[in-house]
């Protein structure tokens, strides 16, 4: 799965987690940029992630990610 096609199926999955339809993602996007990413909306976009992608992901792979442009590459390595 290709960087934009992961982008586009994210998308959706935080505007429901952060319930805020106007969320833009970039790879430099950061819990730092949107003011409700806590950690209990990080423990909900993890679950939605992996249900939707039908991964599994380690606490490590989760505690070495910054922004949302590692979790994309995360994804393609998991789906690949």
């Amino acid at each position: 799965m290709d960087e934009a096609k992961i982008f586009e199926e994210l998308t959706p999955i935080f505007h429901d987690v952060f319930d805020d339809e106007e969320i833009i993602l970039k790879p430099e996007t950061n819990a730092a940029d949107i003011p409700d990413w806590d950690s209990v909306a990080q423990i909900r976009l993890v679950v939605a992630i992996e249900k939707r992608f039908k991964i599994k992901f380690k606490t490590k792979d989760l505690e070495d990610l910054k922004n949302v442009g590692d979790m994309v590459e995360l994804i393609k390595i998991k789906t690949a």
